[in-house]
């Protein structure tokens, strides 16, 4: 295990995909808010989201200078992720969002763990 990312390019996927997700749900599209109010996810609390996203991006941009930050910023997305598919299963809200965004986006977050941190 290494506590920078190696190599370091793998985390970028990851990060611009978490930055899209954010910058889009600044003033987010119908596929977006159907997600959110499918899983019962209160609108006032939509900024959260965001700031979430935001900080973990950077703080895989941050990770790549920081040992460890990356790694944590990493295994935070996972969790992120793992909240998400628990409210969808929980709301039964099994959309192409679910299966297309939430969980390619978990699989893209274990997959940047795994080639950067513990290959």
């Amino acid at each position: 295990m290494t506590l920078i990312a190696d190599p370091w390019w793998l985390t970028m996927p990851l990060t611009a995909a978490l930055l899209f997700d954010a910058a889009a749900s600044l003033k987010p599209p119908a596929f977006i808010r159907d997600c959110l109010d499918g899983v019962r996810f209160p609108r006032e609390w939509w900024w959260v989201l965001i700031v979430i996203k935001t900080l973990a991006a950077t703080g895989l941009i941050v990770g790549l200078w920081v040992p460890g930050v990356g790694l944590a910023a990493n295994i935070g997305v996972i969790v992120y992720f793992l909240c998400a598919a628990a409210s969808h299963l929980r709301a039964k809200f099994l959309t192409q969002a679910f299966w297309l965004n939430c969980l390619g986006m978990l699989a893209l977050s274990i997959l940047t763990l795994v080639f950067s941190f513990f290959a």
